[in-house]
């Protein structure tokens, strides 16, 4: 028998996106989802318009919003015919947190890579020992 969208139990929510039930509790505590009808059982019962939601949100975390970004973007979400440019600016934001997070994993990888220039010798000749040891000694100054 197919369960109807508007009478999906948590857990089949759950398979549809691919979100973990305690997650999705931890959303409808935080009003990130809506709170569900529930059955005479009182068991938590979704419809299309969570599905939706929760599809979005999890896209969402997926690409690395923080959860104050993502309620703004279903606030904007929730008024099509608003203006985008606050969706733009937290995505301008978004972006250059990522792109300094990718400046910051280049550098260590780069630091990793100039610590294995060791030739495998003894540990007093390690360049990795002595890196770690000395961080003047580091291609970069954070990473």
């Amino acid at each position: 028998m197919a369960v109807h969208i508007e009478d999906l139990a948590i857990g089949d929510l759950a398979r549809r996106t691919g979100v973990k039930v305690p997650t999705i509790r931890y959303y409808e505590s935080i009003g990130l989802m809506p709170e569900p009808a529930r059955s005479e059982g009182g068991q938590r019962r979704y419809g299309a318009g969570h599905l939706a939601r929760l599809r979005f949100v999890r896209h969402a975390r997926d690409l690395g919003f923080e959860i104050d970004a993502i309620r703004e973007l279903l606030a904007m979400a929730a008024d099509p015919q608003g203006g985008c440019g606050e969706a733009h600016a937290i995505t301008r934001a978004h972006l250059a947190e990522v792109e300094d997070k990718i400046a910051r994993l280049v550098a260590l990888r780069d630091e990793l890579r100039a610590m294995l220039a060791c030739d495998n010798g003894r540990v007093a000749d390690c360049r990795i020992i002595e890196v770690l040891a000395d961080h003047e000694k580091c291609l970069h100054d954070s990473h």
